[in-house]
């Protein structure tokens, strides 16, 4: 039985099979061949989230004290802290957007949320 070697996508690292030409995780061109060996080093780009920092910024900006970006973030625990506590009486969400704007805000699974 033969068995084939695993390769990995060079933008964000998911697992490929040596005759992928796209990514199915990120839709990433790797002509064939040129899938790498080993999975690249996790680096900010690869440990980014899909949710857009606009959205969660706009969410957090107009009804943030009520967890609007939390539950956009995944995070539905803070969320509901959020809804019941105002924001933590404000200064949380004024916290949260600092972080959004400066592209620190992570998702639940602990990536950031850096794309506009």
């Amino acid at each position: 039985m033969e068995t084939q070697a695993k390769v990995f996508c060079h933008r964000c690292g998911s697992p490929m099979t040596p005759q992928d030409r796209f990514c199915r995780r990120c839709g990433g061109d790797t002509a064939p061949g040129t899938a790498a060996a080993a999975p690249p080093a996790q680096t900010a780009l690869t440990n980014a989230s899909d949710r857009s920092r606009l959205a969660a910024a706009l969410l957090c900006f107009f009804i943030g004290i009520f967890g609007a970006h939390r539950f956009y973030a995944g995070k539905i625990g803070t969320g509901l802290l959020w809804m019941f506590t105002l924001g933590l009486l404000t200064f949380g969400w004024l916290f949260d957007m600092i972080l959004i704007l400066l592209g620190e805000f992570k998702d639940a699974e602990g990536r950031k949320i850096t794309r506009w």
